[in-house]
């Protein structure tokens, strides 16, 4: 799969997993995981990615006596979840001129 269009889907991904409420890396993996296999070292490449878009924020809390970061979606990451979707039919449509020809023949 071309790396680009990878990383556009990836990034979607992460951010559905965060769009009904705050999250944190293992948990996020654990969500996507049905879905999709996604490293820690991946993720936590992703995370970084989006915030520095704003399309997340980050807080550290203590957790069982470790400090976790809380990931939480803000209204950038929520308008990039939207427009993943309304290109997602056009992404579709191109797939189904791709694939026709293999259904030509039968």
């Amino acid at each position: 799969m071309d790396i680009q269009l990878k990383r556009g889907l990836l990034d979607v991904c992460v951010l559905s997993a965060i769009k009904d409420g705050e999250s944190y890396g293992y948990k996020i993996i654990k969500d996507i995981a049905p879905y999709i296999e996604l490293s820690e070292s991946t993720l936590y490449t992703i995370l970084k990615r989006l915030e520095l878009a704003d399309m997340l924020t980050v807080r550290t809390a203590e957790h069982g006596g470790r400090l976790r970061k809380y990931y939480r979606i803000t209204s950038t990451g929520l308008a990039r979840i939207e427009a993943f979707k309304a290109e997602w039919s056009e992404v579709m449509a191109i797939y189904k001129f791709v694939v026709r020809e293999e259904f030509k023949d039968e």
